[in-house]
């Protein structure tokens, strides 16, 4: 009996390194998803400041152009000012120009500060460029360190499962069916019973007649609280020399 318990400790053990393996490793994909969004919303704050600048370019662009229609309109009517015949004409078409000649002349302005706001906002872009160039670089170093650590993780998971096979095909089968349905709901399945009768899975006390029943045979039997598979703890004590 002492072997069997033995062989089902052993699988156990697997069992449980692995499950914390994956346990630990869980954690990685979410800190890698943590951070790939943080770089998605700098990448995003940066693409708003370059439309922001394209925006204003394109403001600019249209200033430009209704400033050089304005300056055109202006010429072609001061060529037809000398050709207007009646005074009520005349006076009418140099009203005009004069007042295309202010509007250019705001427009002017509005220009002077559209471009010191360009240059102000390709600058700022350029900050926002340098700085997202170092985040990233830094961002994707630790992504790289994560990454690695999830691999490494689910390198060592694979190598205890190799291991598991051979640790359960060890345990005895009928151990093994129960050892397995237990399993799946929680580890450990195994547990042991301490001295005064104490299940060290739920921490009850298991009824005298059935803790003496352990020592005695130094096998396993089913914890009426939990459920789980338990051993008396000297089952598994190593004999002391004497």
């Amino acid at each position: 009996m002492r072997e069997k318990l033995k062989a089902l400790a052993e699988l156990q053990k697997v069992d449980m390194e692995a499950a914390a393996l994956r346990k630990a490793a869980d954690v990685h994909p979410r800190q890698i998803a943590e951070l790939e969004r943080e770089l998605g919303a700098a990448r995003s704050a940066i693409e708003a400041e370059r439309a922001r600048v394209a925006d204003i370019e394109r403001q600019k662009l249209q200033l430009e152009q209704n400033i050089t229609d304005e300056k055109d309109k202006v010429k072609k009517w001061e060529a037809r000012l000398a050709e207007q015949r009646s005074t009520r004409e005349y006076s009418a078409l140099a009203r005009e120009i004069d007042i295309a000649k202010k509007a250019n002349l705001t427009m002017a302005d509005e220009l002077v500060e559209i471009t010191k706001t360009l240059g102000t906002a390709r600058e700022a872009v350029k900050g926002k460029e340098t700085e997202f160039s170092a985040r990233q670089q830094s961002l994707a170093g630790r992504m790289t360190e994560l990454r690695a650590k999830l691999a490494e993780a689910e390198s060592q998971v694979k190598q205890l499962e190799g291991q598991r096979a051979g640790a359960s095909a060890k345990v005895d089968a009928t151990l093994l069916r129960r050892y397995e349905t237990i399993r799946k709901k929680k580890l450990p399945a195994l547990v042991g019973v301490g001295a005064g009768g104490q299940c060290h899975g739920c921490n009850m006390n298991v009824p005298p007649q059935l803790y003496n029943q352990l020592r005695t045979s130094l096998g396993t039997d089913v914890c009426p609280s939990c459920n789980r598979i338990i051993y008396a703890v000297e089952a598994l004590a190593e004999p002391t020399s004497k």
